[in-house]
Order: structure tokens, then C-alpha cells, then sequence
């Protein structure tokens, strides 16, 4: 297994690796090649497979862990270099308008591309429950119990009919690798909140999570909250290894590096091997 992290909005230093504010992974398992998310644009997306000479036409599937554009705006530039009819595997509320609200306007940041025109070129796997991708990588689902703190921002909403409500993120999901006798829980940007994805894992998946890679989305949350979620991570006696990136945060960073110590926590810019 490699896990490779494609796109971040940081790169190693000296890294011929391209950055921008996005996120993508690189899965290489049994044979097979899976991409999670896609990045803010196919400009970086493209250029950062080249450097690992990786033909987009050897990728056999695609995973969107939600709609924002971040994670979505690669695909208008993959679309055309991968081979027609591979899966596409989603949340059914991938396609819902969303925007946020910035400077008192409202910006639509949802996919640039149309359920219709990706149906025309993909196959479409929309579903609530969890999906097996290829053999030892699923999709967590739809994360439904949200007892603990979720990865929210009071400026995103989506429609409703003709009024705007705040974004519930039903769309958010992550990847769950078997890694030996664990789990490694992949994430994107982990709206639905990181201990309620993790608790959903578990209960879902069984078998310990030795691993969890991605966006956290715990840049910004109150001292207490961040507090909290360090002690359940503490608490984890099989946890091996933690690579934040993309929407954790630099105080997240510290304080899990603090509490769980240099060799749990790896920073994961563009261009990182996830080591297990």
C-alpha cells in the first residue's frame, strides 16, 4: 500500500511539487489506483501526477469526500484524461448548491461541473452508506451521528427551495484503509466533525484505527474543544500515526504534536509518502 499526498496547500521544502488551497491523495493498493478529491484546479492536480509519473488514464477510480470547490475543482481538468465510465464514488448530496458568504456576498463554491456532465464521461456511485471502493478501501458513508463538535463555518449555506440554511455537510465523508490488522482513517476536510468520524469508523468498521491522514478542520475551534479532541486521541493505545494537513490548523498542529509526541504526529505537504 502507498498513500501519497498529491495536493495540499503546502509542499515540502525544495519540492518540485506544486501547492494551492486544495486537497487530494494518491492511493496505490493491490494493483490498483484510486484518487481522493481532486484539488482546487487540474493546473496542480496534472503537474503534481507528472512528477510521479502517473498517467491519469492508470487511475481506476475516483473518491469526492465533498462538494467544495477545493476538493472538487481538479475534475474539469482530469475529466478528459482518465478513462471514460471509471466510478466516481460520493455522497447522493454531492450536487446540492452551496455557497459562502464573503464580504456580504454569497459565492457559489460547489463543483464547477454538473452532475449531468460528469454522468456523461464517469460512473456515478451516490450513496448514504458505505462503499467498498477496491478490496480493503471504503467509503465511510454518510457520518449521521454527530454527538461531538463538527468542521463548520458560519458563512457556508446551501438551498433549500428558495431560502438558504446553514450547511449541514451531509456530503462529508472519508476513506477507511485496512493497514495490517487497523485502519487508517482518510479524511477530507472532516465537516462532519473528526471524533464523530472516527466513533462512526469504529462502530461501522470494527478494528482499531491505527492511522488518520487529511484535512481535521480544527483550525479555529475553541482551546476546550481542541483539548477535547487531544484526549480522545491520546486515549487511542494503538495509534500510530497522525499526518494533519490542509485545514487542521497550526495550533492543532502544535498541540497534537505536544501531546502526542514528533513520532505520532508528521506534518503531510504535497509530495508526502504516508509510512506505515
Amino acid at each position: 500500500m502507498k498513500v501519497t499526498c498529491l495536493v495540499d496547500n503546502a509542499v515540502q521544502r525544495s519540492s518540485p511539487f506544486w501547492g494551492e488551497h486544495g486537497l487530494a491523495f494518491l492511493i496505490e493498493m493491490e494493483g490498483w489506483r484510486v484518487l481522493f478529491d481532486t484539488g482546487q484546479s487540474g493546473t496542480v492536480l496534472l503537474h503534481n501526477l507528472e512528477l510521479l509519473n502517473v498517467n491519469p488514464t492508470t487511475i481506476d477510480a475516483l473518491a469526492i469526500s465533498h462538494a467544495h470547490y477545493d476538493h472538487t475543482g481538479g475534475l474539469s481538468g482530469l475529466l478528459d484524461q482518465v478513462r471514460p465510465v471509471i466510478p466516481l464514488y460520493a455522497n447522493i448530496d454531492l450536487f446540492r448548491e452551496r455557497y459562502s458568504r464573503r464580504e456580504g456576498e454569497l459565492q457559489m463554491i460547489g463543483p464547477s461541473l454538473s452532475e449531468k456532465d460528469l454522468a456523461a464521461r464517469l460512473t456515478l456511485e451516490l450513496s448514504q452508506t458505505p462503499q467498498q471502493i477496491i478490496p480493503n478501501l471504503w467509503t465511510t458513508g454518510e457520518i449521521g451521528e454527530r454527538p461531538e463538535p463538527e468542521g463548520r463555518s458560519a458563512n457556508h449555506f446551501i438551498r433549500e427551495g428558495n431560502v438558504l440554511i446553514p450547511d449541514p455537510y451531509m456530503d462529508d465523508l472519508a476513506l477507511v484503509l485496512k493497514v495490517g490488522d487497523g485502519l487508517l482513517l482518510l479524511c477530507g476536510c472532516c465537516h462532519a466533525g473528526l471524533l464523530n468520524s472516527l466513533a462512526h469508523v469504529e462502530r461501522t468498521f470494527g478494528g482499531p484505527i491505527v492511522g488518520i491522514a487529511g484535512g481535521l478542520h480544527l483550525a479555529g475551534i475553541s482551546d476546550n474543544e481542541l483539548q477535547h479532541v487531544v484526549d480522545v486521541l491520546s486515549s487511542m493505545p494503538v495509534l500510530k500515526r497522525v499526518y494533519p494537513n490542509h485545514c487542521t490548523g497550526e495550533m492543532a498542529f502544535v498541540t497534537l504534536t505536544q501531546r502526542l509526541g514528533a513520532h505520532v504526529i508528521r506534518p503531510c505537504p504535497a509530495g508526502t509518502i504516508l509510512g506505515f
